[in-house]
């Protein structure tokens, strides 16, 4: 059963916007404060420094890397989308001149304003990009099994793509640092059942091979003995480097606009033309699953917007109707999909991922064996 705002059961925090429509499973405190607020409080307190403190430990951190990097050509790889995010990364890090390599995934849904965002960053900047363009048949197949599959994170097609060359990339060039745009006070809030695990390559193979048409031969990929490789014995290390700043989003687009002739999207992740029709159009429709609720909440919970701004943006609609026609139509022009089918596709019962093969077992074992590990290792020390 899904709730309106109108039933007797409805909730909303007092602080955020969360509600029990975003997440059934929401909590809230005597106060009528969510879990998410809580939980947003915690991460910032325990993975974000501001002022002088940030400032300290950011440039500590730019030493670091530099050394690790010293006599190489890149000391750090970075993502590079074209979103505000992405951008700041390129920006902030040439500015504490560190020398990075930028990858771009070219996933052929790029919109017109992303690849000038992007050779504008590039140019003014002087950073060396590398760009994976994708088979599109085979992209656009696996794309096709996760909307044929049902589940709800179709993006991870994309994701799990993104990391997989990033980490192959940093093997090869012998970077050990991967510097992303992910962030607490402007992404923390997300509920776990919006999204699946981007690593999960069990669980991609299953989807594609039940409803896919072709094999995968040039697709990156990336498995969970992969990761523990590079993360354990290459000691490559991922760092959220917008967390050792004061990140205030509207005032970083008035940066970015300045100094790399960076123009606004108009949504978070809306420079992927799919990805636009996919939050703003797939999710709601289907899965009843509106990003704007989490997305304004962090920034509430992080001092960037109150309440009320928040409420009043969540009274605009998702799409221009026009808009929404025109996008709808180029999104099953390209991937060959009749309106017909799609529809029928919109109309399927949503299903889990778990539903689908996944490496979860064998995560449990190894975080199990690490644990153990750990322990053993206390012990020796407190015994010596």
């Amino acid at each position: 059963m899904i709730l309106s705002t109108s039933d007797p059961g409805y909730r909303q925090c007092t602080v955020s916007i969360m509600d029990n429509i975003a997440d059934p499973d929401i909590r809230f405190d005597e106060n009528g404060v969510c879990n998410y607020y809580h939980e947003y409080k915690a991460a910032e307190a325990a993975n974000v420094w501001k002022g002088e403190e940030g400032s300290k430990k950011l440039e500590a951190l730019i030493r670091q890397i530099k050394q690790r990097g010293n006599g190489k050509k890149y000391d750090c790889l970075i993502g590079l989308s074209g979103g505000v995010d992405s951008t700041y990364v390129a920006y902030l890090v040439k500015q504490h001149g560190l020398r990075p390599l930028a990858v771009h995934f070219d996933n052929g849904w790029n919109s017109e304003l992303a690849v000038m965002n992007i050779e504008n960053i590039v140019k003014k900047l002087n950073i060396d990009l590398y760009t994976l363009v994708v088979d599109w048949e085979e992209f656009k197949d696996i794309q096709l099994a996760y909307l044929k599959a049902s589940v709800v994170d179709i993006e991870v097609v994309s994701d799990h793509a993104i990391f997989a060359t990033m980490y192959k990339l940093a093997k090869e060039k012998k970077i050990g640092y991967i510097l992303s745009g992910t962030n607490v006070v402007t992404e923390h809030i997300m509920p776990p059942g919006w999204l699946y695990s981007k690593m999960d390559f069990a669980n991609l193979k299953d989807i594609h091979r039940k409803f896919g048409t072709r094999k995968i031969r040039t697709y990156p990929t990336f498995d969970f003995k992969k990761y523990i490789y590079y993360s354990s014995l290459l000691r490559l290390i991922p760092i959220s480097i917008l967390n050792y700043i004061d990140y205030r989003k509207e005032e970083i687009k008035k940066i970015i606009s300045r100094e790399l002739n960076w123009r606004d999207y108009g949504g978070k992740h809306y420079e992927s033309r799919f990805t636009k029709f996919y939050q703003a159009y797939i999710l709601p429709e289907k899965f009843k699953i509106d990003k704007r609720k989490a997305h304004l909440s962090t920034l509430i919970c992080s001092g960037q917007i109150t309440r009320t701004q928040a409420l009043d943006e969540m009274k605009k609609p998702l799409y221009d109707t026009a808009e929404l026609k025109l996008d709808k139509e180029y999104v099953l022009k390209k991937l060959g999909l009749p309106e017909e089918e799609f529809e029928n596709i919109m109309q399927l019962a949503p299903r889990l991922h778990s539903d689908f093969n996944s490496d979860r077992a064998i995560k449990e074992k190894y975080m199990k064996l690490l644990k153990r590990t750990q322990r053993f290792r206390k012990l020796l020390k407190i015994a010596s």
